[in-house]
């Protein structure tokens, strides 16, 4: 019996946990739960679940909880407290699926207490990879990941001489605008956005696909997961999601790792891991299968990727730079305050205006995080 301590369990990774903790109610314990505002699901969860602790980071939402709950369930309010959350004695793995650099700071208190991850937040690793790595291996702890793509990366390099690699190959959907040039995404809508072709996630990370932002993301995770340098990560797009991603060895063997797309089995492989374990969720039937295509990205359209690769190189905190300003660009977008194309166009003034610092603490990470944030509200006002 694990017990489980779930950072984000109203969002779609969160959600799609407990679908798996359900399905294996005699693996797993719930011990606690942390969402952000949405205290009604939240709620639901807790007298599903019965976890030891339940925690909103927004206190307003908190406050309301509070103010109606009368079951056993310690619950507790605001930043500092998901932090402590994550440290919570009673949990043995922490599934971290809080949305974007808001992840950093209760997965290196998760890892100082002594907990295995489950990273379901790649931009821990975007923004401080090398931080988390080195702690997590001074720590003797397991960063297993819950992303498709690093999924199963992860699973084509057990048992492998990590000399032998070549390269990793990340797989994209290409998203709902593959195909199309910069010219045809001056007007798209939200819902244009939004309406991913193979995967159902949450808006945040579906915008990133769009774009093909969070496939560079993806990049610099791998990087930093696999100790793998840049101009060994391909990316190629793969419109029907089946190959979540490959690992090509130095004697030209490439080894593949297929499935539905259906996140519950990656969620499930990280927290069962080393070992596998039966479920019901849905298998890949190859007789429906008409074909599986594999296409160069589209950088100069798609020009997120390239940005992330470009953020990767450069190194210090160049990559928190891109990421804060992604999310504030993400965010206006959602809110009707700008358009598609104008994400491109304010990360990349926050790369070029950046002070890049090497080998950053932690303070110096929240300290880029705040200026990239800043400068592109800036930005996005002088749009306007």
């Amino acid at each position: 019996m694990k017990n489980l301590i779930v950072l984000g369990s109203t969002g779609s990774i969160g959600t799609q946990t407990l679908d798996v903790v359900r399905e294996h109610p005699d693996l797993f314990h719930v011990s606690v739960l942390v969402a952000n505002r949405s205290d009604e699901l939240l709620e639901k969860q807790i007298e599903e679940f019965q976890p030891e602790l339940a925690v909103l980071s927004d206190e307003i939402a908190y406050g309301r909880l509070k103010e109606r709950y009368q079951g056993r369930t310690e619950l507790a309010g605001g930043r500092r407290a998901v932090i402590e959350a994550a440290a919570y004695p009673a949990g043995d793995v922490v599934v971290t699926s809080l949305m974007g650099f808001a992840g950093l700071e209760p997965t290196m208190a998760a890892l100082e207490a002594g907990k295995d991850i489950a990273l379901a937040n790649k931009e821990t690793l975007v923004v401080a990879g090398e931080l988390v790595m080195a702690k997590a291996r001074e720590l003797g702890r397991a960063i297993l990941p819950v992303d498709s793509e690093h999924c199963a990366l992860f699973q084509c390099l057990q048992g492998q001489d990590a000399s032998a690699v070549e390269r990793l190959i990340l797989t994209a959907s290409g998203g709902p605008f593959r195909g199309r040039k910069a010219a045809e995404l001056t007007e798209v809508t939200k819902k244009d956005v939004l309406a991913h072709p193979t995967w159902n996630m949450g808006q945040k990370i579906t915008v990133d696909s769009a774009s093909l932002v969070n496939k560079g993301l993806e990049v610099i995770e791998a990087r930093w997961l696999y100790d793998v340098d840049y101009d060994r990560i391909q990316v190629v797009v793969h419109p029907q999601s089946i190959v979540h991603s490959m690992v090509q060895y130095h004697d030209g063997t490439v080894m593949a790792q297929l499935g539905c797309t259906d996140m519950r089995l990656p969620i499930q492989y990280a927290l069962t891991y080393p070992g596998r374990v039966a479920s019901g969720f849905p298998r890949v039937d190859f007789y429906e299968l008409a074909k599986l295509t594999f296409e160069k990205p589209d950088l100069d359209t798609f020009r997120g990727l390239k940005l992330a690769f470009e953020a990767g190189r450069t190194g210090g905190t160049m990559p928190c730079i891109m990421n804060a300003a992604n999310e504030v660009a993400v965010e206006a977008f959602l809110q009707g305050r700008t358009g598609f194309l104008d994400i491109y166009t304010l990360i990349e003034r926050a790369m070029a205006a950046g002070n890049v610092e090497y080998q950053p603490d932690l303070e110096q990470l929240l300290a880029a995080d705040q200026w990239a944030r800043s400068f592109t509200r800036s930005r996005l006002e002088k749009m306007r």
